[in-house]
């Protein structure tokens, strides 16, 4: 079956709109602490958590979608308050959400109305929501996507212009692609990268060697990690959406006739940045 995700026209589309999401993801999460301190970057985090799941469980229906999106949100919530409420937050506080949270979802699947269609499936999506959104909430602890006050030297618009760049060369120039069934070209990962580098080195500034040292590591490290992410995604999106709209997945608790495509673009925009939350963490820390 060809749809019109598939088709040219249809890719372009998804592209420009991935970028134009991403733009916006990057914008919130950046210019929201600014505006409004603590709370405006946990209301972004929030946002982009909700958008993220949301985004997928519309764009790839998976079997059992409400538990899954339940799971997910419930996840969320949970990362969001014990990053906040610890003492000494860190990234091992998300296992004690992300361990409960996957045992729920054995026990979904156990309540699901038989037959139970599917059940790796509806397995895998939660367990993708459950870590995604637990991720995210890395960008509430300090120091992650920058200091409040300072929105042009946040490493997370390093990200969002890699995530951009490459969406937006992907949509003029997708060829030659990386792989076949999926609309990424090796010239939009190349560019994604540079623009890492050129959006790093104008945030370190270009005066000292260290300086631009400093620029080009972070630009590379940040770009390739970004380039990867949303390649990555473009695969597991693509995979679910075909799995969705060739009806692969259907029965009592799955409609495949209600995927809607067009919800892809969240998720092609929010979960690289999940993605590379721990990446940022990393060179937080460093």
């Amino acid at each position: 079956m060809t749809t019109a995700l598939e088709s040219r026209p249809g890719a372009r589309a998804g592209h420009l709109g991935s970028a134009a999401a991403v733009a916006v993801a990057t914008a919130l999460l950046v210019l929201a602490p600014d505006l409004l301190g603590t709370a405006g970057r946990s209301a972004a985090v929030v946002v982009l958590q909700v958008a993220l799941a949301a985004g997928w469980v519309l764009a790839t229906v998976p079997p059992g979608a409400l538990g899954v999106l339940v799971l997910a949100l419930a996840a969320a919530g949970g990362a969001d308050l014990l990053v906040g409420l610890a003492d000494r937050p860190g990234p091992g506080v998300l296992l004690t959400v992300a361990g409960p949270a996957l045992l729920a979802a054995v026990l979904h699947q156990m309540l699901r109305r038989p037959p139970r269609r599917d059940v790796v499936g509806s397995l895998g999506s939660t367990a993708l929501l459950v870590a995604a959104v637990c991720a995210l909430a890395l960008l509430l602890l300090p120091g992650v996507a920058g200091e409040e006050g300072e929105p042009v030297g946040s490493p997370v618009l390093v990200v969002g212009a890699a995530l951009a760049a490459g969406h937006l060369a992907d949509a003029a120039l997708p060829r030659p692609v990386v792989a076949a069934g999926v609309a990424r070209g090796v010239p939009g990962l190349l560019l994604a990268l540079l623009a890492g580098v050129a959006v790093a080195l104008a945030e370190s500034g270009t005066g000292e060697l260290v300086d631009v040292l400093s620029g080009v590591t972070t630009g590379l490290v940040l770009g390739l990690a970004a380039a990867l992410a949303g390649l990555a995604t473009s695969f597991a999106l693509t995979d679910a959406l075909t799995d969705a709209l060739t009806g692969a997945r259907s029965g009592p608790d799955a409609d495949a006739d209600g995927a809607r495509p067009g919800a892809g673009v969240l998720v092609a925009a929010v979960l690289p940045l999940a993605v590379c939350a721990p990446v940022l963490l990393a060179l937080a820390v460093a």
